[in-house]
């Protein structure tokens, strides 16, 4: 099935999960699309098993390229990244250095290597080999950082109002393109995702709008908003896995979704999310996409285009 304005607009909730009673921080889709960190296997979505953090906490999760292994960050403690075997729940290694909480997490799409950004002002680059950092950038501000799709190039946003682009061989020389945009004092960057063509990068921001760039020229394509998030909630946004539609949560609990091309808005869908929808992904893999407040729904479409 490939995805349209009227695939989209039939989407549905197909199971929703209720086992939290508070805000789900952070979820991932493991490549394969099988499993997703809280590890509900799909189909048929039922809980797998549960994973227990309860001494450090999890903030930010992300699969690496083996789906039973994840790396995350702590929101107790300290803020040192750990390696987690979802096997066996057991510590593989811990990356220490950051030295306030970690707001960016990204993992290479090619290799072992993934990146960190944190409110230190500081953005990290590992291996997962290695306890040791194998890059320290300092910048002026909070950044948001992403990998590209070919595992070659990393974006950082700075001060929430610049990117810069980095070339994993040689980031220590600099950024080979900075592009700047206007700043907008109402709000901060919360997010930055490359589309899965690389052509594209998403801007998210715990404001009322979210902004589409050209990934090689920097020019501002299209600024989405009419969604609400008054009380500055970080919401995330992504794209879908063909890069053509943009999503993100509100506040309200409803999903909105455009299209990247033309920049209108093509479906309002209704969750029934009881609270702010701050995570959401479409699965790599499959027709599903997940969204979560304190509960988590998937959703599936009703019609097939």
């Amino acid at each position: 099935m490939k995805l349209t304005d009227n695939v989209l607009r039939s989407f549905r909730v197909a199971k929703v999960f209720r086992e939290n009673s508070d805000k789900i921080n952070c979820f991932d889709f493991s490549p394969n699309g099988e499993t997703r960190v809280q590890l509900f296997l799909l189909p048929p979505g039922r809980p797998k098993r549960t994973l227990y953090s309860k001494k450090y906490g999890v903030d930010l999760i992300r699969y690496t390229h083996a789906a039973n292994t994840v790396v995350y960050s702590s929101n107790k403690i300290d803020d040192t990244i750990r390696y987690l075997s979802l096997h066996d729940n057991k510590y593989i290694r811990y990356f220490p250095g950051h030295t306030k909480r970690v707001v960016a997490l990204s993992m290479s799409p090619v290799d072992d290597t993934f990146i960190s950004g944190s409110l230190d002002k500081t953005i990290r680059l590992w291996d997962l080999r290695s306890p040791n950092c194998q890059g320290l950038m300092h910048l002026q501000g909070k950044p948001v950082c992403s990998f590209d799709p070919e595992g070659l190039i990393f974006a950082a946003g700075v001060n929430s109002e610049m990117v810069k682009l980095y070339d994993l061989r040689s980031f220590d020389k600099g950024p080979f393109a900075t592009f700047k945009m206007q700043y907008d004092r109402t709000c901060e960057w919360t997010g930055l995702k490359f589309s899965n063509d690389g052509k594209l990068i998403l801007i998210s921001t715990n404001g009322g709008f979210i902004r589409l760039i050209d990934a090689f020229k920097g020019a501002v394509l299209h600024t989405f908003g009419g969604y609400n998030n008054s009380k500055a909630v970080t919401l995330e946004a992504s794209f879908t896995p063909d890069s053509q539609f943009i999503m993100i949560g509100s506040e309200d609990g409803k999903i909105h979704v455009w299209n990247g091309e033309s920049g209108m808005k093509v479906a309002v869908l209704d969750g029934k999310h009881t609270g702010p929808i701050t995570c959401l992904q479409f699965n790599p893999k499959f027709m599903t996409f997940a969204s979560a407040c304190s509960n988590m729904a998937f959703w599936l479409p009703t019609i097939d285009d």
